[in-house]
Order: C-alpha cells, then structure tokens, then sequence
C-alpha cells in the first residue's frame, strides 16, 4: 500500500502578521455593514462589491504573477486570505471558481494572449468564471459527456447542455469540457478539449435550479450553435481530461472543503458559553479537534501545491472528510441547541443552522461525489 504523507506546516512571523490585517479588514467590513454573516457562503454568497473591494486590496488571485496583476504570494497567503473569508461567512462566491483554479488553469496551460486578458481582470475582483462539466446523463462518469464542439471557419461551434454549474447567472465566462472529436469506447476519456465560452454569446441560455432554501445558485446552461473562436481553447485540442484533472485538484483542495458550516459552529460555542453549558462544550470540543486535524491535513496540501507537487490523491481524501464533518456539525449542535431553523431569523444561530442543514445535501456531491473520491483514493493507495 502506498502511505499518503502531508507535510506539517507552521506559519512564520511575516504569515501570522498577514493573518491579523486580513481578519481586522473583515471584521472593520462586518462592522460597517458591508456584509452579513452566511454559513456556506463560499458557493452561495454574491456579492461583485465586495469581490472588487478584495480586489483592491490585492487579496484576489495574489498567487498570480505580479506581470498579470498578481501578488506573486505563496499558496500559504492565499489559504490564510481563504480560512478567514470562511470563518466569517463573507460574501466571495462571485470571484471564487476564478481565484481558485480557472486562473491557475489558464496560467498552466492558457496562451499569452489569455494570460493577458483574463488573469489581470481576475486579480482585480472584476471577472467571474463558472466551471462546465456536468450533464444531465454525465454526471459522476463524465467519460460519457457528449456535449460537442464541431471545428469551422475561425473557432467552434459548440453545442450540448450543462448542469448544476455554480453561478453561471453572475460569470462572465464559462471553462466548458467538450468532446471535439467522437468518443471511443476503449478510450472514453480522449478526443476532450476545454473551451472558454462568453455566458453573453448568442446561443447561450441560462435556466436556475434552486435550492431547497430557495436561492438561486445552481443552473443548467443549454448551449446551441455557440461560436467560439480559436482564441479560446485552452491548452491542446484533445487534451482536455487531463488538464480537468489538474483543475479539480485546485477545487477539491482548500479549506471550503471544512469549513462551509465553521459559522455555525462559532456560534453554537458562543451560546453554549452564555449558557455555561459545560457538557455541551465538551461535547463540541470533539468537533473542534476533529477540525483541526483536518485543518493540518488541508494546510499540508497548500503546502504542496507550493511546491508544484501533485495533490490529486491527497486533495480527493481531505475534501471527502471534510465535506463529512461539515454536515456533521449541523447534526451535532442542532441537538445540543433545539430551535427551529429558520433562514429568515433574525436570531443568527437559527439562521445560520437553516442555512448549514439545507445546503448540507450538497457538500458531498459538488467538486466530485464521495463514492467517485473515495474510489480515486482506493485506486490511488494500491501500489502497482
């Protein structure tokens, strides 16, 4: 069996530092009203204000290049900015595919004339992509995707249909995985190419699919007779699985993976204090713990994405644990603290935990479903 070994990482002065002014700009934002608290608000929370107002700080994309607009930081930098945007529940879902791996996808494998344009309008909290895998009869198995993008005079034309694709009603521009020459049985995952396709193109319609609190984040997106140009392929006709496979480690690697539901968590151990409810909290400190170890598995993986190394295996195990622990804090403190959930509340715990039990179906279905994880880890631990 092969062992799987996460480096342990502590942050320096200059780190902890970098820390304190991120979480004292969002607790000065929060303080001002810019922004309310949401549990999970990294995939549900819009707001393209307060991804500019980031943007300008230079906290969005700052592991990009400083020649495209970047911070040219450490993947540490960039955990640090995430874990405290997390904690306190602030709006970033606008931004949040970009920073996270369309940039470092098109900084991998884009021309210089999509480095040029898309990475700097990135950096500035001003560009918003959306992810196109899924299909209605290709979900898990995206071997058998059969939207297509048939080559002619200048560029594509893509036709097909997408779902569930995260925010596509804010992005600008879609990443979308296409089969640009037919499937082979023998070789399902070949003859696939990443495409960029402006939301805004003639052919493109977008249609929501709410979630059970009713918001809007999810969508299909039907696409029919969409002309891309050649300017937008990314990396090489063809090789489009293999350059997916090195986005979803970007995806499935960061803290948003654990700490979706850490609001509510925060808020349950401030009630139980108030209350002085000492087994409660003993109770929570078991959740806590569970955290931090997931925490040290989560930091390793930056660590290594710093290091160019692959995370792909690594990524796969700490997104299914802790895509489990984050729906398993709803279950823990919704019964230490009885009250009706309610997403309207004003009270923030009963908002907090309605939001936290709604969207937790989700958690281990988006950015890969437990059972394909879990198979990537088994297939990954075998020794050949």
């Amino acid at each position: 069996m092969r062992q799987l070994q996460l480096p342990a990482y502590e942050f320096n002065e200059e780190e902890n530092q970098f820390r304190k002014e991120v979480r004292a700009f969002l607790h000065e934002e929060r303080e001002k009203g810019t922004f309310k608290t949401h549990a999970d608000s990294w995939l549900s929370g819009y707001s393209s204000e307060f991804s500019s107002l980031l943007g300008e700080k230079g906290w969005v994309g700052i592991t990009f290049p400083k020649e495209y607009g970047g911070q040219d930081k450490s993947y540490i930098y960039r955990y640090i900015i995430t874990e405290e945007l997390l904690a306190v529940g602030a709006p970033v879902a606008s931004h949040w595919f970009a920073d996270r791996q369309s940039g470092p996808l098109l900084l991998k494998f884009g021309t210089e004339e999509q480095k040029n344009f898309f990475i700097p309008q990135i950096a500035k909290g001003e560009c918003f992509f959306s992810i196109g895998l899924s299909e209605p009869n290709s979900g898990s198995d995206l071997g058998s995707l059969q939207t297509t993008a048939e080559k002619v005079n200048g560029g594509w034309l893509v036709n097909g249909m997408k779902t569930w694709t995260s925010g596509a009603h804010h992005s600008h521009y879609m990443i979308t995985l296409c089969r640009t020459s037919p499937r082979q049985e023998e070789k399902k995952h070949a003859g696939m190419s990443q495409l960029i396709i402006d939301l805004k193109s003639d052919g493109v319609t977008i249609r929501p699919i709410q979630f059970l609190t009713g918001e809007h984040h999810f969508n299909e997106v039907f696409l029919e007779n969409v002309f891309v140009p050649d300017n937008r392929i990314v990396g090489e006709v063809g090789n489009g699985w293999a350059q997916g496979m090195t986005e979803l480690a970007f995806e499935r690697s960061g803290p948003e993976r654990i700490l979706s539901t850490y609001p509510l968590l925060e808020e349950a151990i401030k009630i139980l204090k108030e209350n002085k409810d000492h087994s409660g909290l003993a109770i929570i400190a078991g959740l806590v713990a569970r955290m931090w170890s997931l925490r040290n598995l989560s930091i390793g993986i930056a660590n290594l994405l710093q290091e160019g190394k692959d995370v792909n295996l690594a990524a796969a195990l700490v997104k299914d644990l802790g895509n489990e622990f984050e729906q398993y804090v709803a279950e823990v403190v919704r019964l230490l603290i009885p009250t009706m959930p309610d997403k309207e509340a004003e009270v923030t715990y009963s908002r907090l935990l309605a939001e936290s039990i709604l969207h937790g179906p989700g958690f281990t279905l988006r950015g890969g479903t437990t059972e394909i994880l879990r198979g990537i880890v088994a297939k990954g631990v075998v020794s050949a």
